[in-house]
């Protein structure tokens, strides 16, 4: 299992994302921030099996909420680009690779 490292602006769409669900119904967000580190714990296990979207940046989408986590597969570790709602204009991770 590989150790997985975050970008800053990956962590702040994690937060705004978690903040934003926890205002719909508490413990949401907290159900959220589960659901995406399953996605990046199976990543870490496996970074190889889910599938390139553009150039080496590979994509794992969550379940039950509509984000991927965006990220590249390293020699020693997974660096995650983007935690990215999927209704949003990729431009914006796409210049982060």
């Amino acid at each position: 299992m590989l150790p997985v490292r975050i970008r800053p602006k990956a962590l702040d769409e994690l937060a705004a994302a978690w903040s934003w669900y926890e205002a719909q119904r508490d413990g949401l967000g907290d159900e959220f921030r589960a659901c995406v580190d399953v996605a990046m714990a199976e990543v870490a296990r496996d970074p190889l099996m889910w599938p390139k979207v553009r150039g080496d940046v590979r994509r794992r989408m969550t379940r039950r909420f509509p984000y991927a986590v965006l990220y590249l597969a390293e020699d020693d570790h997974i660096e995650v680009l983007a935690v990215f709602h999927s209704s949003r204009d990729p431009k914006e991770w796409k210049s982060r690779a």
